[in-house]
């Protein structure tokens, strides 16, 4: 096939992963980086893509008719805007999370997408990491047992913004981490977070998500705190699981532990239990895992290519902020129980 030609829109702390990542992608041609600040944009050219074009004004993106791909890594306010433009030009488009600021732009910009017949792609980068995919077979093949809780640590001393808040930065990759494992979406969110620096978006916020079958998960996302943990934890009724994203040699550690015939127990309820612990062996499964970034881009430009319609489509994309309005309503409110509709 001939290379996909694409532009890439907004140059700042994210965009030099994109770059790399395309320059290195035989079906790809890297023409155009565009940013309305041209060193910015100049400098990224000059270090990673010297053969793109530097421009400060994406109408000529949308102008240009052999431009079939753009990548959209903009502040999320501007998210909608320049996807909704992009779309009307007959541009391919991949948008970096959350794909809108509310749940109403998300569907709209995926039926504009479904209208001009272009394929629209949210950044949902640990759904083509390996770690969550084998994650994935483990719950859909039972290697737990029944699932019963989980959550959550996405925290760090920094990197701070001012623009939207830990909310809004970190959820997006926990909640479509969960809604994939998961398959479903959750029925209601509470949530309660912390201003403490200051500004208008909480810094430090506690997430509590409600599944179908009584599931429920916990967040905890913060840039104020003095480790770097990226961690997630599952309880199955018959072994439990850790992926530490940060680990190098066991990103994923599997538990036998448990409550022997716990299984039974959830089965018939009413019948007398006595409870007793199982500790048994820790597995660290062997895995090989290509950067999720390179996945996620080769999956995006492949659907381009054949027609494919993403895993992390509009809908995703929906799901995902539909999450995030109803957790930032509740710590508005004081914590409330707040319904999320289903889509």
């Amino acid at each position: 096939m001939d290379p996909v030609k694409a532009a890439v829109i907004g140059c700042g702390y994210w965009a030099p992963n994109i770059v790399r990542n395309l320059e290195s992608m035989e079906h790809v041609d890297l023409a155009v980086l565009c940013d309305i600040d041209e060193r910015l944009a100049q400098g990224l050219a000059d270090r990673l893509a010297p053969k793109a074009q530097v421009l400060t004004d994406m109408q000529a993106i949308c102008d240009d008719p052999s431009i079939q791909a753009v990548f959209v890594v903009t502040p999320v306010r501007t998210h909608f805007s320049i996807a909704r433009q992009l779309l009307l030009s007959g541009k391919h488009v991949y948008v970096e999370k959350p794909l809108a600021q509310t749940s109403k732009e998300c569907g709209d910009l995926g039926e504009l997408a479904d209208e001009q017949n272009r394929t629209l792609m949210v950044g949902h980068l640990y759904e083509y990491h390996g770690a969550v995919e084998h994650i994935k077979r483990c719950l859909d093949e039972g290697e737990l047992g029944q699932l019963l809780y989980l959550y959550s640590q996405r925290i760090n001393l920094g990197r701070i913004q001012n623009d939207i808040g830990a909310l809004w930065s970190f959820a997006p990759h926990d909640v479509s981490i969960i809604n994939y494992w998961l398959g479903a979406e959750p029925i209601a969110a509470s949530a309660h977070g912390m201003r403490v620096l200051g500004h208008d978006v909480e810094d430090v916020v506690f997430v509590v998500l409600e599944y179908p079958n009584g599931v429920q998960a916990h967040l905890h996302l913060s840039w104020m705190d003095p480790q770097k943990i990226r961690q997630m934890t599952l309880v199955g009724s018959q072994k439990m699981l850790v992926y530490d994203d940060v680990s190098v040699d066991a990103p994923i550690r599997i538990y036998d532990k448990g409550v022997p015939n716990l299984d039974e127990h959830l089965r018939s309820p009413e019948k007398p239990f006595q409870f007793e612990l199982r500790s048994g062996e820790v597995a660290t499964p062997n895995l090989t895992l290509a950067e999720p970034l390179n996945q996620e881009l080769r999956h995006f430009i492949n659907c381009i290519q054949t027609g494919a319609r993403p895993r992390s489509d509009a809908v995703s994309g929906q799901r995902v902020v539909k999450v995030l309005e109803a957790a930032q309503q509740s710590i508005d409110q004081g914590g409330v129980t707040v319904p999320i509709p289903a889509s």
